[in-house]
């Protein structure tokens, strides 16, 4: 790799300075845009690997597990917190902090047995061989702490067929138990002899009643959130008591760590519920921290865009998933303009409209509305650019969605053409295969991603 830590003279793609980070800055931002793409981390994310452990030794110990924390705990991400403290343990100033750093940022016991796979993953030979290379104190003390957070429930639920288990870190670490009710919950996870975990999935594998089932989980408060929201449809179609679904939605018991776009998902697979749905996700956005200024955001709404759907198994298609992200984005934001955009074909000219000012899934509905009255021709980003500029003049942001079926390519409409006017510009393709940032007159997102305004956020606040 690269050596890092030397003088460059950095330019962006079209030629410009660009903006030079500090290894500290640069650490938080390749953190940051696992944010976008973690689900792919060690499939497409080799370079993001390798960027980590380059950058871990260059950072000071103390900001190095502060970013390890913040990545776990306000970015909810899983595995790129793991592998810092993995880097982590490599270093001797820097493995003072592994400990703590361990038994805060693992959060569920599946992550227990994540972190000595990524430890393990540099030894050679079979999983079983690699197990038998030595582990630090450090990190010993770190997972110890960290197993004696879980109760009964969790390590019956996440103790997994797995090449690393979760009992090898209970003899790894010698692990020793606060109290007698815990040693006896150990002995049982020992000896295979935990009570299946009470979950849903668990219930209902056993041939028990669904909507019974459901309803005792939502009176014992024993359904997760992520849980409840992806099950609606079924608790529509057994009947389930509505009073007791919408109050559990209200609640919000265990929403923290769900995306606004799963209150769309969940509101179009279950109609019924809608209301109360978008009562919650408005609640939910209206606790975050709002982006400054003023934002632009273009909806892509051309035939392209609401004739192919996000992926095989998705019931959603590209155009509703950008008027979603419009929507969240409209409550994130301090002052927001929507417009959509199409065009024709045959007549080489686009068609832009200002979105009504609405909210939740009423700007959604008014959004994808325009679809084919805009035309069901493809997008002239040229003719937009230059349409914008003129209606707006200036903006913080401009966030465009679109899946880049441009038809202003090989004229002078070519989208090579298209220059944003914002102090930050953001290109989101929604129908890219391929995951990847890079910036020209564009900040390029390629692959959707419902963490896409939490990026933007950490992105500009590591540009400040």
């Amino acid at each position: 790799m690269a050596k890092l830590n030397k003088i460059l003279r950095v330019f962006t793609h079209e030629g410009a300075r660009a903006k030079r980070f500090t290894p500290e800055q640069e650490l938080k931002r390749t953190l940051m845009n696992c944010l976008l793409w973690e689900d792919q981390f060690y499939e497409d994310g080799v370079s993001i690997a390798d960027r980590i452990k380059a950058l871990v030794p260059l950072v000071e110990p103390a900001r190095v597990a502060q970013l390890a924390i913040q990545a776990r705990e306000d970015m909810k991400l899983r595995h790129a917190p793991l592998l810092v403290v993995r880097e982590m343990a490599r270093h001797e100033k820097h493995r003072v902090l592994v400990a703590d750093t361990l038994a805060r940022i693992v959060q569920r016991p599946d992550e227990l047995t994540e972190f000595l796979a990524i430890y393990w993953a540099d030894a050679l030979g079979p999983m079983q061989q690699r197990k038998k290379q030595p582990v630090s104190a450090q990190v010993k003390k770190g997972l110890a702490r960290a197993l004696a957070k879980f109760d009964a429930y969790q390590l019956a639920k996440y103790d997994r067929d797995g090449a690393v288990r979760i009992r090898d870190v209970m003899f790894l670490t010698h692990a020793k138990p606060k109290d007698d009710g815990q040693a006896k919950v150990w002995k049982q996870l020992v000896d295979g002899e935990l009570n299946p975990p009470d979950t849903w999935e668990v219930a209902l594998s056993a041939g028990k009643d669904k909507k019974a089932t459901f309803e005792r989980l939502l009176e014992q408060n024993k359904l997760g959130y992520l849980a409840l929201l992806r099950n609606l449809r079924n608790m529509e179609q057994a009947k389930v008591d509505p009073a007791l679904v919408e109050k559990a939605i209200l609640d919000k018991r265990g929403a923290g760590k769900v995306f606004p776009f799963r209150y769309v998902a969940a509101a179009r697979a279950a109609p019924s519920f809608e209301p109360v749905l978008e009562k919650a996700m408005l609640a939910d956005l209206a606790q975050r921290p709002k982006l400054a200024g003023k934002t632009i955001i273009v909806v892509d709404v051309s035939g392209s865009m609401y004739g192919s759907y996000m992926s095989e198994r998705s019931d959603m298609n590209r155009a509703t998933a950008a008027a979603a992200l419009a929507a969240i984005a409209r409550e994130l934001c301090e002052e927001v303009r929507v417009y959509a955009t199409a065009g024709s074909d045959a007549r080489r000219v686009h068609a832009t409209q200002l979105v009504p000012a609405r909210h939740g899934m009423a700007l959604i509905d008014a959004i994808y509305g325009l679809c084919k009255p805009l035309g069901g021709g493809g997008i002239f980003l040229k003719q937009v650019m230059d349409f914008l500029r003129k209606e707006e003049r200036k903006a913080d942001r401009m966030i465009v969605v679109t899946d880049e079926q441009d038809c202003g390519v090989g004229s002078a409409d070519s989208p090579q053409n298209a220059k944003p006017f914002g102090t930050h510009n953001y290109l989101i393709n929604v129908a890219s295969y391929q995951n990847g940032v890079g910036s020209d007159a564009w900040t390029r997102v390629n692959g959707f991603s419902e963490a896409i305004l939490d990026w933007i956020a950490a992105s500009e606040q590591v540009a400040s």
